[in-house]
Parts: C-alpha cells; structure tokens; sequence
C-alpha cells in the first residue's frame, strides 16, 4: 500500500479489528518519499471521486484527488502544498449524482462553531505529558476499594468570563482544578467534548468524534488540561456516545451519499425523539472506528475512563419507537440489539487489553443482567453501571412531604435487595436538574430550612449507600435554579449563608467520605452492608451498617427522613463500648439546627434490633449521624 499505510492496517480496519484506525485514517502530517506533508484517508466505497477542499485550493473540488485504494472503499492521497491549520473537507460524489462536502470522520481538529470544517492539525500527536507519577499510582490500587467521587461538569457553563465569553482549556485548569480539590471530588466528569454543532445538544449529538471541541481551545490545550488534573491527584472521565449521531449535512449521515456509519434500513436508523441517527453497528468498519475511538480517549488524551451515554438506547430495537409504529425483532424474535450486544462485549474487551484499570462506566436505563460481569460470564463487560433505579427511586421520595413518606417506605430500602447485583454509581446527574425537573434543592418539600436540611440529608444518604458517588455540578451549593444550559452556575449565591454553609457541608462530607474506608471499600460486596432496622415506616427512619476489609471498622449509619427529633431513641450495636459521633448533618455549621450528640454513647447489655448491646441516641431532624466504637473501649473477649 501506498504513503506508509500497512496491508494489515487496512485488512484489520475491514475486518472491525483494527482498533487504532485513527492512526491510518483522517489527516496526519508525515514524510513520504523524502518529503514533508499531509496524508488524507478517508472510508468511503459508494464514492466514484474523492478529493481535499479547503481554503489552501479556493474550495476545489479538483485541484488535490485521492486515489482509490482498494476495492473496499479506502480513498487516500499525499500533498505537500497544504498548510498546517488549514480548513478542509472531503468532496465527494457517487454514482448515482449525489455530491456533496463532508467534515474527516476521523479529523483531530475541527473549526470553531459555526463553521463545520476539519482543520489540518499541527503538533497535535506530539504532546509531552508529565503524568508519569499519576499513571504509577493508578496501576497500583483498584477503583472498586478506593473512593471514587465524581464531580459531573459541563465545560461552557461552570463559570463564564464577565462578558459571557468562555474560559479555555488552560483557563478551566487554574479555575476548576483548585475548586474540585478544596471540595474532597476525586474525579471530574466531563460532558461530551467530541466537536458538535450545536450547543444546546450539551455535546451528545456530535459530528467530530477524533476532535475535542474547538469551543474552548485546541487538543493540546484539553491534554495540558487532562495533565495538570493528573498532576494534582484528579481523575478525568468524559461522556462518550457511541449510541447515535446526529444529522447534519457536514456529518456522517450518508457520508458518500448512501447510508454507511448508520443503518442502511431507516426504521432501524433513525432516533425520532432526538433527530438522530444509530450507528450500524454489525458493520465491522464502524467497530473499527468506535473502539478506535474509545482507545484515541483513553489512550491518546490520557482519560481515565468513559460514561457510555444512553446504552438502552443500543440494546433494544425498539427504543424510542413511536406509539403505533411496527415492531422490529432480532433472528430470535426478541428485541434486543444482537449487534449493539456483541459491539459493547469487544469494545470492553478490546478497552481493558489496552488498560485494565480504566473505568467504564454504563448509563443504561434498563434491566438487563450482568452489565458489570466479565464477557466470559455472559455479561457485558462495563465495570461499573449507573443506578438509575436508586436514583429515580430517591428522587420520587424525597419530594414526598415528610408525613407521607412513611406510606413509601420501599422506595428507601428497595434498592438494598439489589445494590450488590452490579458494580453501581450512584448518580444526581444533569439530567435530573433540566427540562422543568426543578434543581436538587427546589424539588425538597417544605420551608427554606427545611429544603436544606433534606437535602444535605439526600447527599450524606448517598454517601452511606453502598456504590459510587456522582453529583452534578451546582448542587453542592444548592443551587436554585435548574441547570441553565447557557449561562454559568449561580455562584452570586455562596453570598448567602444558606448556600455557603451547603458548600461547606458538601466539602466536608466528600473528604469524610474519603477518610472512612467503610464507606467504600466494600461498596459491591455485601459482606459490606448489614441492616440494623429497615422496618421503621412510622419514623421514616433507617439504620445500618457499613464495613471496611477491616473487621473492627464498622461506622453506625441512622437516617432521619422526618423532621422530628427523637430523644433517648435505641440502636442495635454489634459490640459493646464507647461509640462516639463521627459526623451529624444537622451541625450548625452546616446550616443546621445543632442537634448533635455527644462524644461518648456507651452501650446497654440489652438485645435491640437484633444486635446483643444498643446505644441510645438523640436522632436530629432530616438528617443523617453516623457512629463509631472507641477502639480503646472494645473489651478484650470481643476483640
């Protein structure tokens, strides 16, 4: 083959093996033959002409011809005259008179929206990263017993500059970076930002997936930004959307004029609800370009894992199908997506090859089994996947007024029958704070105390409930207004106490969360959890318990979902001693109204709860107090 592409390279991308295509395809500045310049590969087999447009030829479609590779629809051609930086696009046409200017599927840099054209990149693959010591350090420790606490973020508004422009990637890291530390967050996530067009699509419907998205700088940029949270001890997931794509004419949608990235049959292609169009995911060219582009993240950009976006969207056939519409069926007459099945199986066996301590993460809305079990076991390989059940659940209760609560008490303890079935995170995400859902804060029944009250109980909940943890951005604060997807978060309202002192409770609560290691360490093996009492429905209260690998640590956990205190209240303890408060949600500190218990509770040799000793306690007002035993107080026969 000709310009430094291998028979293999090309045999592989056809066979959907060849799982770094982006190092073949698109543009890349190489030498050939002596001589310095641009390679452009481009997959298009219904094309009868291919050439390179673009402002450095006056949008010819002429001047710069590619050449036919192989029958299998591989077009490629080399040029020295093109600068680097330049604005081009594919002109194709077919057959059948179709012709028309398409952005490189495979570009590493695009132009700033509006424009759609690819942009012939300069220094991209060449960046010299100084995260040796983070990449060390992940290799040595598993995410399943390690605190994994993740701050959701939508890049265009965290924080906008005074005149609404938008900060780069190099700006964000002086800005975000020091704010993710001080609030105890162990990893960033990031909304998609593959190049998209639209911004009001928040980066899920995208039509540059090799390209980080020009709003906020170059791909060097976003790397430095990637870099420097490496180096101050952050993780970076980001969004990924292998489901759909979107439909704009520079796009993939008929790339050479006929169908290709998507299915050719269009009931089976298109997403109505979102204007959008699925991926064919049978075809092995387009394994080839989504696994490529998974590693490209993950290994070229150096995230530390991927949220694949909207996955019960892939799995059924008819997701999304309009009422009336005609079902379709697999060879078996079920609904599942056999393609989209066996696509996510290699693309987590191929991503874990690469780096088994990478974390994918599955937003998957549905039930089926075994998302987070190994392939080899039938599953589908993602190690952890959102509990969208949990979160669906709590959000449903907790906007209950507090005196109906009790008459939905399995909405609280439900998701204990079944947390330890999967590798679960455990999100509060944006998608629950647009779209009229209100914020975290505004959906609290009750007064302003109240809504604040409960809501820092929800999040201490969260962090005493086996799974990783996941907030959206604003809501540590409490914010009040719903996320607004063009404006940056309301942070005029840490002026006020109520909010300050939320953002300081989050703070607080996230590094607690990290210094317990019975809070994590065991968070997707039952021998982690015990229930003390989940049968008070009258109280709406609950209390259980969480352990560490360390039989002795065990912190008692009493959840308050009403607004009365109770006083003299009795918990079931597993041993006898001094149990000590560790943290109370209700400190005044935190905005609370300071019914907190002293430091020494000694247990009664009385069976309560089914536990030999208890303790008893004062139970504050919708909140969240936790307890540890004294290690000195244990008696010897029970150490």
């Amino acid at each position: 083959m000709k310009y430094g592409i291998s028979n293999e390279d090309v045999y592989l991308f056809h066979q959907g093996t060849n799982y770094e295509a982006h190092r073949i395809l698109g543009c890349h500045q190489i030498k050939n033959k002596g001589a310095r310049g641009f390679r452009f590969v481009v997959w298009a087999p219904h094309a009868s002409s291919v050439s390179v447009a673009g402002d450095f030829n006056t949008w010819s479609w002429d001047s710069h011809q590619l050449e036919l590779l192989n029958e299998t629809g591989l077009w490629a051609g080399f040029f020295t005259d093109i600068p680097e930086g330049s604005n081009y696009k594919y002109a194709l046409k077919n057959p059948n008179g179709w012709s028309g200017l398409k952005s490189d599927p495979f570009a590493l840099q695009s132009e700033l929206r509006p424009d759609t054209a690819s942009v012939t990149p300069y220094d991209v693959e060449n960046y010299k990263w100084n995260d040796q010591k983070w990449q060390k350090e992940k290799k040595k420790k598993s995410s399943y017993n390690s605190p994994l606490n993740i701050y959701e973020v939508h890049f265009g508004t965290w924080k906008q500059k005074e005149d609404g422009t938008l900060y780069t990637y190099e700006e964000m890291a002086d800005l975000l970076i020091p704010y993710v530390k001080e609030m105890g967050y162990t990893h960033i996530e990031l909304m998609p930002l593959a190049e998209h067009p639209f911004d009001l699509s928040w980066g899920y419907q995208i039509t540059g997936y090799f390209s980080v998205t020009s709003r906020y700088g170059t791909p060097n940029q976003f790397k430095y930004f990637v870099d420097r949270c490496h180096q101050e001890g952050i993780g970076v997931l980001m969004d990924w959307v292998p489901g759909h794509f979107c439909r704009d004419e520079h796009g993939l949608r008929e790339f050479d004029g006929e169908p290709l990235f998507e299915y050719g049959d269009i009931h089976k292609a298109d997403k109505p609800s979102w204007g959008t169009l699925t991926f064919d995911f049978g075809r092995p060219e387009i394994q080839s370009f989504l696994i490529s582009n998974a590693v490209f993240w993950l290994k070229d950009c150096h995230v530390d894992g991927i949220r694949a976006d909207a996955v019960a969207s892939m799995l059924y056939l008819n997701f999304d199908r309009q009422e009336g519409a005609e079902k379709m069926y697999n060879t078996y007459g079920g609904e599942e997506n056999l393609e989209a099945l066996a696509f996510l199986r290699k693309l987590n066996e191929t991503v874990f090859k690469y780096d088994e301590n990478v974390l994918m993460m599955a937003e998957d809305s549905s039930d089926i089994p075994l998302v987070t079990s190994p392939t080899y076991a039938g599953g589908l390989g993602f190690n952890y996947k959102w509990n969208m059940g949990w979160m669906n659940d709590m959000l449903k209760y907790m906007e209950f007024d507090s005196f109906h609560r009790k008459w939905h008490h399995n909405l609280l303890t439900f998701s204990f029958m079944y947390t330890f079935s999967e590798n679960f995170v455990l999100p509060l995400s944006h998608d629950e704070v647009v779209h009229g859902k209100k914020s975290l804060l505004d959906k609290m029944p009750g007064d302003q105390w109240q809504q604040f009250a409960q809501l820092r109980l929800f999040y201490a909940y969260k962090t005493a409930h086996p799974g990783k943890k996941l907030l959206f951005m604003g809501g540590e604060f409490g914010q009040y207004a719903e996320w607004k997807d063009q404006e940056d978060l309301d942070w005029l309202l840490l002026d006020y106490p109520l909010h300050a002192a939320m953002k300081k409770y989050v703070s607080h609560l996230n590094h607690f969360y990290k210094e317990e290691p019975a809070l994590y360490e065991l968070d997707h093996d039952s021998e982690g959890f015990e229930w003390i009492d989940p049968h008070n429905s009258d109280q709406s209260i609950i209390a259980f318990m969480r352990k560490s690998k360390n039989a002795k640590d065990q912190v008692v956990i009493v959840c308050n979902f009403t607004p009365v205190v109770h006083y003299d209240y009795k918990i079931g303890v597993p041993a006898s001693g001094t149990y000590e408060e560790i943290f109370n949600s209700d400190a005044e500190s935190f905005g609370g109204s300071d019914q907190i218990n002293g430091k020494a509770h000694f247990s009664f040799p009385e069976q309560w709860h089914s536990k030999p000793q208890h303790i008893r306690i004062k139970v504050p007002p919708f909140a969240v107090c936790m307890f540890k035993i004294k290690e000195s107080s244990v008696s010897k026969e029970e150490s």
